[in-house]
């Protein structure tokens, strides 16, 4: 049975710490109960409670000691409770700090504003030298729980809630910071590309292109300012027009920093908006009051390329 990103990084973090007794397992009153990483390895399991910015700076304190502290929350509290901990001691001090945000984006549902994150990209963009990563399913977190913990870099890695998905398809060596293309561009340049980022996204990209085999998906995991610069190439050999499709705000999204970086290109976003959710709902009746979704990605899409419901 195919795991959430949350327990997937539980149980990855936990088979790795097996092996390296440097991982530290910090949670915020995130953990649940009977979490596997706590059971195997008490000694190094740590419950912080709501303490997010204190939390950053002991994990900072660790990472100065040798150790590979892991650290998590909401991503909510994380981005924005801990903003000033992650700017200077892994922002500006670069200390090897590993930062899990679990209930990206609105996966929250009906926690309500105070427990979705809309901005957390933003914030962390801002802050130079971490790296952030929005893996999309088991494998591909399981990937970046291995890759962060193998990496001397801070990292700020963002998850969903509960919802499990199978990952694109990756060569066994590759790693998460290679883009991953589905479909082929025919004739040239395809007509449209589209750029997924994060669970959610991905999900929906690959279902348009399932249904219209003239445009071509770029899934890319890690988004931070240096992956994204890598990642230009590659993107312009595809298509000269781009809709990043991402669970976020606009503002400070992944479709304005790729817009900064090919100024002569066409970048669209399909994003989460603005406006603050009015109401509490499942993920998708949030994102759907949002106006982040199937229906509305296509008429997105038909808009962009002057087409009709037909061509889909």
């Amino acid at each position: 049975m195919t795991k959430s990103g949350r327990d997937s990084y539980k149980d990855e973090l936990t088979s790795l710490a097996s092996h390296n007794e440097q991982i530290v397992c910090i949670e915020a009153d995130l953990g649940g109960k009977n979490h596997p990483f706590q059971q195997q390895h008490p000694d190094r399991f740590f419950n912080f409670g709501i303490a997010e910015l204190a939390g950053i700076d002991m994990a900072a304190g660790l990472a100065e000691a040798g150790y590979v502290p892991f650290f998590s929350t909401f991503a909510s509290f994380a981005a924005l409770r801990a903003s000033e901990s992650i700017k200077l001691t892994m922002g500006y001090m670069g200390k090897n700090v590993k930062v899990v945000a679990a209930y990206g984006g609105v996966s929250g549902g009906w926690f309500g504003t105070t427990h979705h994150a809309l901005e957390d990209i933003a914030v962390l963009q801002s802050f130079q030298n971490i790296r952030i990563a929005c893996p999309h399913g088991e494998s591909e977190t399981r990937r970046v729980i291995q890759e962060a913990a193998a990496s001397e870099e801070p990292y700020y890695i963002r998850l969903s809630r509960n919802d499990s998905f199978d990952s694109l398809l990756r060569k066994e060596e590759a790693s998460c910071r290679e883009m991953i293309v589905v479909g082929e561009k025919r004739n040239g340049l395809s007509r449209l590309c589209l750029v997924s980022v994060g669970e959610q996204a991905t999900e929906l990209c690959q279902r348009i292109i399932q249904e219209d085999d003239s445009i071509v998906h770029a899934h890319l995991c890690y988004i931070d300012i240096q992956s994204l610069k890598s990642y230009t190439e590659q993107l312009t050999a595809l298509s000269h027009r781009f809709l990043v499709v991402e669970e976020h705000r606009a503002t400070g999204s992944t479709a304005s920093y790729l817009a900064l970086l090919l100024p002569k290109y066409e970048i669209y976003s399909h994003d989460c908006g603005e406006q603050w959710p009015s109401y509490g709902g499942t993920h998708t009746e949030v994102l759907s009051y949002l106006g982040f979704g199937y229906e509305t990605l296509q008429q997105q899409i038909q808009d962009i390329l002057g087409g009709t419901a037909d061509d889909f």
